[in-house]
């Protein structure tokens, strides 16, 4: 249905809609939702026919906001560009939304991390979400990967577009391989950036990637003869760190990066990890950030963590985050299991670091209160395909670890795996070579030109004088 395009920062720069879906396909006759849908158009006079539909991150992420960085890496050069909201996020009816969270993140950065009664506020927060959600007649139960897949399945149909081509990355190469598995008619290839494996994703999988990922740091850092000789032993030091500040937390003030007022954050070992995961410093700094830390200068780290501080209220779906992760990530591993987990990737760092996922923290508490049903024996299932694939991963990420791309791409059987040394999450925005492989993929998706990844190296670190300490 043709529609007035959402009131986003930058203007869309194309024509838009929404798609009224069923809440629950399980329940006919029940309540609709509405997805907003944008089409942008190529960019070039030779436009192909087939489209490129795009799959945003999260779950929970803003897809119309994640447009500026997908056009910008060129992926509607020469075709149209589909984005829709997936449901439950901004711009969709209902939003599933969750001030009460985001407020309770804009007060943790001044809370221990992993402290048992930070985990109490997260919880509550959690459930006041929940509970007004509820009240408003939202079905949570409905907002999970497999009704997601069909949401787009049911846009490729409404749109009269024959096939196309399906882009996703972090939670949405989850949902495109979903998607593939489940409706794999009508579509011409898929590019999947930054895996998440539905077959294998859970909390204890986190720690996994996050071993992955720092280790790949450190050694790229040992590989730079200017870096390995300024900051040697750097797993050792980052271990010291973690035990030291779990121990010992630190408080500060300090300004958050984009502006305003110091404020108040405590760096602990939980905190220090997940600014390591999250990529909250940048990787090329994180060496000259350790190093000033072990000598008592916590700076970086600090600014980093009070960027939390500031959070845009109802931007970022955690409904819908919290929909799929306990329906399909959390279920069939105990505690006991991700404690494990953390052990076997980071041995001698201390259990109460160990016992919180990346990046989803106190995760069982939370899905407790959040209460859906477990989804596991329909999404935990590998999609095997021969439709063209392209598997993009960067070796510092730490969220969805490097190995995963080529994991998923060994049941893809007509698929091309591509390494990007040195970047983090969510590749193409952040190297031209990665943009120009998916584009290249795009017009010969079993023959791409991959020819630019040979000559590509992690950027150098940053080398801050031995004697320079604050």
């Amino acid at each position: 249905m043709p529609g007035p395009c959402p009131r986003t920062p930058e203007p869309v720069p194309g024509r838009c809609g929404y798609l009224e879906v069923p809440e629950n396909r399980a329940r006919p006759g029940g309540r609709t939702i509405r997805l907003a849908v944008a089409i942008v158009p190529a960019v070039s006079g030779k436009r192909s026919a087939d489209p490129v539909v795009f799959m945003a991150g999260g779950p929970g992420g803003d897809a119309f906001g994640d447009m500026p960085f997908v056009i910008g890496a060129g992926v509607n050069q020469d075709r149209d560009l589909i984005v829709m909201t997936q449901r439950g996020t901004l711009y969709a009816q209902p939003n599933l939304a969750c001030p009460e969270i985001d407020r309770f993140y804009a007060q943790a950065v001044g809370l221990r991390y992993d402290a048992p009664s930070t985990g109490r506020r997260l919880v509550r927060a959690t459930g006041q979400c929940r509970e007004r959600l509820a009240g408003e007649g939202v079905d949570l139960s409905a907002y999970n990967t497999t009704e997601n897949a069909a949401d787009f399945a049911d846009l490729r149909k409404a749109l009269g577009i024959h096939r196309w081509n399906v882009y996703g990355y972090s939670y949405g190469t989850d949902l495109g391989l979903t998607y593939l598995r489940r409706h794999p008619q009508g579509v011409r290839s898929v590019a999947i950036d930054s895996v998440v494996p539905p077959q294998i994703v859970s909390l204890p999988w986190t720690w996994d990637s996050a071993r992955e990922g720092i280790g790949t740091v450190f050694a790229a850092c040992a590989a730079q003869p200017a870096c390995g000789s300024r900051y040697p032993n750097l797993s050792r030091t980052l271990t010291q760190q973690v035990r030291r500040l779990e121990a010992h937390p630190l408080t500060v003030m300090a300004p958050p990066p984009a502006g305003g007022a110091p404020v108040r954050v405590v760096l602990d070992g939980g905190a220090l990890v997940n600014l390591l995961v999250a990529n909250a410093v940048p990787a090329v700094d994180v060496p000259a950030a350790l190093d000033e830390l072990a000598h008592g200068n916590p700076e970086r780290f600090a600014r980093a963590r009070a960027a939390g501080a500031t959070p845009v209220i109802g931007e970022f779906a955690h409904g819908l985050t919290q929909s799929v992760a306990c329906s399909e990530w959390v279920p069939g591993y105990s505690r006991a299991d991700l404690l494990a987990a953390g052990r076997r990737a980071f041995p001698g760092w201390p259990d109460s670091v160990l016992a919180q996922a990346p990046q989803l923290p106190f995760e069982h508490d939370v899905c407790r209160v959040w209460n859906v049903p477990d989804r596991t024996p329909v999404q935990r299932v590998t999609t095997v395909s021969d439709v063209p694939a392209l598997v993009l991963s960067g070796t510092f990420d730490a969220k969805t670890g490097a190995r995963w791309g080529a994991y998923a791409a060994r049941t893809l059987s007509r698929s091309t795996t591509v390494l990007i040394p040195g970047i983090g999450h969510w590749v193409v925005p952040q190297s031209p070579c990665a943009a120009s492989v998916l584009t290249s993929f795009l017009t010969r998706p079993t023959a791409p030109d991959t020819r630019c990844v040979a000559g590509l190296t992690p950027k150098p670190f940053t080398i801050v004088p031995a004697l320079e300490k604050s």
